[in-house]
């Protein structure tokens, strides 16, 4: 029997939100994005908060390291870019929707059996070409179909219901909620439904740049690290040819990387210093400006994040502006 989904509502935080973000066209600031973010030393201590890093939010895809991990604790075998597009938002190409086939195939499982809505690829260049194709929205192109896929695969080799693997009460969703609360070392506070309809789990930008360090700090060979190592190993399956999570795991060493919808960014060094951050208005354009400025403080430099930084705005079909980070 299915089980009310949990929703709770945190009250209203005492202070608006620092500006993270603006929006500047012409030389005119014409809007503004603000959040928190939070950035946690090699210790694990807090060393930058901005806005408020302890309220409850919903991590969105950020969440997806701690469900790979949860379907490998249920005893599912993953290596490699298999393991890598478990933990995807991947973008629709053409080598993710065959993996994810493959995947369906090595399980007996059907494209049916997905619970993920059809979709067009998340990239917009992949998108373009993938309707000029002729081709139309599936299950299979869907950002999460990896996850999905995976979690049926999980609760095929256990003998769990399939048909309800996405409800809250279900034994693969109750093992993942324990593994999200132990990664980010505090309760879940809330539990909503994810955009690809599976279940998700708020906790605060502290956790979840607590959970990110945990995994990249993990033991080897423990389900966290091998989630972290097939991500780092095979970040163009996690994301894709022009994502910025691929760009930062594979320029710099030992990165996880993680973006999330609504503007959730969670990254990860091998040493442990991590950092985690939400725009409150969901502007995922926001997403790389705020991303570029946040990295140096976890001691990150390089060419990636001007790459990672680059938002401009257009005007009449060139560039007359940009979405710059201001803190």
């Amino acid at each position: 029997m299915s089980t009310a989904v949990q929703i709770t509502t945190p009250s209203a935080p005492s202070a608006v939100p620092p500006v993270l973000a603006e929006v500047v066209r012409s030389g005119f600031v014409e809007g503004r994005h603000r959040g928190s973010l939070v950035v946690l030393a090699a210790d694990g201590s807090v060393e930058t908060a901005l806005g408020d890093a302890t309220a409850p939010v919903f991590p969105r895809s950020s969440n997806k390291p701690m469900q790979a991990a949860g379907v490998l604790r249920a005893g599912l075998e993953l290596t490699g870019e298999r393991l890598a597009i478990a933990a995807a938002s991947h973008s629709g190409e053409a080598f993710h929707r065959d993996l994810v086939r493959t995947l369906l195939a090595e399980h007996h499982l059907t494209e049916a059996q997905l619970q993920c809505p059809p979709d067009l690829p998340l990239d917009p260049t992949e998108a373009e070409a993938y309707l000029a194709s002729g081709a139309v929205r599936e299950r299979v192109t869907m950002n999460c179909s990896g996850k999905h896929t995976a979690m049926l695969a999980a609760c095929a080799l256990r003998g769990w219901p399939l048909d309800s693997y996405l409800d809250p009460a279900h034994p693969l969703q109750r093992l993942i909620h324990s593994v999200v609360e132990e990664a980010a070392g505090e309760p879940v506070t809330a539990v909503g439904t994810d955009g690809c309809g599976a279940p998700l789990m708020a906790i605060s930008l502290v956790g979840l740049a607590r959970a990110f360090r945990s995994f990249v700090l993990a033991a080897p060979g423990t389900a966290e690290r091998r989630v972290a190592d097939a991500m780092r190993a095979h970040p163009e399956y996690v994301a894709g040819t022009r994502r910025p999570d691929t760009w930062l795991m594979r320029e710099i060493p030992g990165a996880l990387s993680k973006m999330g919808a609504e503007a959730v960014q969670a990254v990860a060094l091998p040493d442990g210093r991590a950092l985690a951050f939400k725009v409150d208005d969901g502007a995922v354009r926001a997403l790389g400006p705020v991303l570029a400025r946040a990295l140096p403080l976890l001691g990150v430099e390089g060419p990636v994040l001007e790459r990672i930084g680059k938002a401009p705005l257009l005007g009449g079909g060139r560039e007359v502006g940009e979405i710059r980070a201001v803190f």
